[in-house]
C-alpha cells in the first residue's frame, strides 16, 4: 500500500490511514448499549451526560443509565417488548428520546427513528416498511399513524402518566432482575430511512457494530483548556442517521451533549443554543455553516470554547468553507462524505486537513473504498473518476421492507455502491464530483452539477443556487435556479451566465437561469433536485397548454 495516498496496487484498492479503531472482536456477544457502558469512567462522571438547550433541564449519567433500566423493565415486563421487535419513535427532540433509543437497544429490539414532522402518507409508508409491535409517541403525532394501524400496535405517548411511571417505577432489584439479552454485533439496531430525494423513502437496516464503529471513527475534540470539559452541540435532528448516531456517540464517549429541541428554531436556534452552552464541538447541517460564515450569531467572541465544527449532511459550497474559516480561523471546519446506508466514510482530522476545503477528508478508519470506471468497470487509481464503493463495520446490512434489495446496493464482491462520482489526491483526500444520477448529459459531454452550484456561489449577490439539466434537442443542458440576496434585484441571467463562462469550459457553461425565492432543501441542507424537475415539467406542460 502506497503510505501517502492508501492504494494497494495489488488489489485496485485504497484503505485508510488513520489508525485502527479498536472494535470488539466481531463474535463477541456486544450490543451498543453494553459497549458505551464499558467505557464510561468509574465513578460517573460528574458532569451531565445531555442537556435541552432550550429549557436548561439535564439528565446526569447516573439519572440516563437509571430512566434507561426502568424503562427497559417496563418494556420487557408490562409491554412485553422482546429481542427483534421492532420500535417506531415518532416524537419531537426532548431528553426522553435518547431514554428511549438506549431502553429499546438493550433489550435487543430495533429502533426505528422517523422525523415528526412527517406527514401521514410518510409514516404510512414507513410502517409498513419496518412493521413496528410498539410506537413512542406524542399526543400531537399519533394522529399520523393510520387508524387501522394503531390498533395493531402498543401506543406509548412521551407526553403521559403512563410514560413518567415507565421512567422512575420499574427499575427491577438486582437479584429479581432477568438476565441480560444476549445479542450479536450483527443484529439489527436500527432501521433509519433514506432521504428519498432518489425515489420513494428506503428504509436501512443499521448493526449494533455499526454503532460501536461510529462512535470511535469520529474523535472528540479537544477543549481549549486542558481537562475541561467536552461540550458537544447536536445540531441535526436526532431521529435522522447523523444526529442519531452522533446522540450514541456522545454517550460512549462521556461527553455532555446539548440538544436543540427548538422544531422549527433553523440555524439561528443551534447557533444560539452553541453560545450559550459554550460548545466544544457542533455537529450540524450546512445552513449553519453558512449561517456562521455570514455572521449569523456572532464572530468568535461568541463562542470562546468551540474547538471544531462537524458539517454533514449536505455538501457545503467552497466559498462557505473558504468564508466560514476567515470568520473563525481558530476553529476546525471538519467536512466529512457519509450516507445513512454507508455510515461516515471519510472525515477531515486536524487544522491541517481541514484546509483542504474541497474535500471530504481521509478515509475513516477501518474503511475500505475501490473507485470504479462507470462505463468498463475496471478499478481506477489516483485521480481518475468513477463510482465509489466502500467496505466497513458501518455499511448497512440492507433494505428493509419494499422492493429494494441487496443486489441493488452491493456489486457481487459485496462492496456498497454509494452512487457518488468521486477520485482520490495522491495524499488520500477524497473528492466528490457528484452524484451519478445527478449528472447532466450535454452532447457526449458529462456536467457535474455540484461544481457549477460551487462557482455560482462564488457570484456577490447570490443568497443560493441549484443546478438540474434542462431537455434539449443536444440531450441536457445546464440550467440554474438561483436566490438573489436581498438588494441583488438587479442581478440578471446574462450577467451570471456571462460570469460561469468564463470560469468553465465551454460544454459546462450555464445555459440557462431561473430566479426563485427559494430552493427547496431538506432542513439537513440536502438539495430536493426532484422538486426542481417537477417546476420544469409543469412549466412545459403549461406552455404546451
Amino acid at each position: 500500500m502506497d503510505p501517502r495516498s492508501g492504494f494497494c496496487p495489488a488489489t485496485r484498492t485504497f484503505r485508510s490511514l488513520r489508525l485502527p479503531i479498536a472494535l470488539p472482536p466481531e463474535d463477541a456477544p456486544v450490543s451498543f448499549p453494553s459497549f458505551a457502558l464499558s467505557r464510561l469512567p468509574s465513578p460517573l462522571p460528574a458532569h451531565p451526560a445531555m442537556v435541552d438547550a432550550s429549557t436548561g433541564a439535564a439528565l446526569s449519567f447516573a439519572a440516563l443509565l437509571a430512566r434507561v433500566r426502568s424503562l427497559a423493565a417496563a418494556m420487557r415486563g408490562a409491554l412485553g417488548v422482546a429481542r427483534g421487535d421492532v420500535a417506531l419513535v415518532l416524537a419531537p427532540p426532548s431528553l426522553d428520546v435518547p431514554v428511549v433509543y438506549l431502553a429499546v437497544l438493550s433489550l435487543g429490539a430495533i429502533v426505528s427513528t422517523l422525523s415528526p414532522l412527517s406527514t401521514a402518507a410518510d409514516v404510512a409508508r414507513a410502517v409498513g416498511l419496518c412493521s413496528p409491535s410498539v410506537l413512542f409517541a406524542t399526543a400531537a403525532t399519533v394522529s399520523k399513524v393510520p387508524v387501522g394501524r394503531t390498533k395493531l400496535l402498543t401506543v406509548v405517548l412521551l407526553d403521559s402518566p403512563q410514560f413518567e411511571s415507565f421512567l422512575h417505577e420499574h427499575e427491577p432489584a438486582e437479584a429479581d432482575g432477568p438476565p441480560p439479552v444476549q445479542m450479536r454485533q450483527s443484529d439489527v439496531a436500527a432501521i433509519c430511512y433514506s432521504s428519498g430525494t432518489t425515489g420513494r423513502t428506503k428504509a436501512v437496516a443499521q448493526s449494533h457494530r455499526r454503532l460501536i464503529a461510529s462512535s470511535l471513527q469520529v474523535p472528540s475534540a479537544r477543549p481549549r483548556a486542558p481537562g475541561g470539559p467536552v461540550v458537544t452541540l447536536l445540531g441535526v435532528p436526532m431521529f435522522h442517521s447523523y444526529g442519531f448516531h452522533m446522540l450514541m456517540r456522545g454517550v460512549a464517549a462521556a461527553e455532555t451533549t446539548v440538544v436543540v429541541t427548538a422544531p422549527r428554531g433553523g440555524a439561528a436556534a443551534v447557533l444560539a443554543a452553541g453560545a450559550r452552552c459554550r460548545a466544544t464541538q457542533m455537529f450540524v447541517a450546512p445552513p449553519v455553516v453558512v449561517a456562521m460564515a455570514r455572521g449569523g450569531g456572532g464572530g468568535p467572541e461568541g463562542f470562546p470554547d468551540l474547538v471544531r465544527v462537524d458539517c454533514g449532511g449536505a455538501p457545503l459550497s467552497s466559498a462557505a468553507a473558504s468564508a466560514f474559516q476567515e470568520r473563525f480561523p481558530g476553529v476546525e471546519l471538519s467536512l466529512a462524505l457519509g450516507s445513512t446506508e454507508g455510515g461516515v466514510t471519510s472525515k477531515m482530522v486536524g487544522h491541517q486537513e481541514c484546509r483542504r476545503i474541497k474535500s471530504t477528508g481521509r478515509l475513516c478508519s477501518g474503511v475500505e473504498a475501490k473507485v470504479v470506471d462507470i462505463i468498463s468497470g475496471a478499478l481506477l487509481s489516483i485521480y481518475k473518476q468513477g463510482e465509489l464503493c466502500i467496505r466497513s463495520p458501518s455499511v448497512m446490512l440492507g433494505y428493509v421492507g419494499g422492493n429494494e434489495t441487496r443486489i441493488s446496493a452491493f456489486d457481487s464482491d459485496g462492496w456498497l455502491k454509494t452512487g457518488d462520482l468521486c477520485y482520490f489526491d495522491e495524499d488520500g483526500f477524497l473528492y466528490v464530483v457528484d452524484r451519478l444520477k445527478d449528472i447532466i448529459k450535454y452532447k457526449a459531454y458529462q456536467v457535474a452539477p455540484a461544481e457549477l452550484e460551487d462557482v455560482l456561489h462564488l457570484i456577490p449577490g447570490i443568497c443560493d443556487a441549484a443546478v438540474i439539466p434542462y431537455p434539449d434537442e443536444v440531450g441536457q443542458l445546464p440550467m440554474a435556479f438561483v436566490v438573489r440576496q436581498n438588494g441583488s434585484n438587479n442581478l440578471t441571467e446574462d450577467q451570471i451566465i456571462d460570469f460561469i463562462a468564463k470560469q468553465v469550459a465551454p460544454y459546462k457553461k450555464i445555459r440557462k437561469v431561473v430566479f426563485v425565492d427559494s430552493i427547496p432543501r431538506l432542513p439537513s441542507g440536502k438539495l430536493l433536485r426532484r422538486e426542481l424537475h417537477t417546476q420544469i415539467t409543469l412549466s412545459q406542460s403549461t406552455s404546451r397548454l
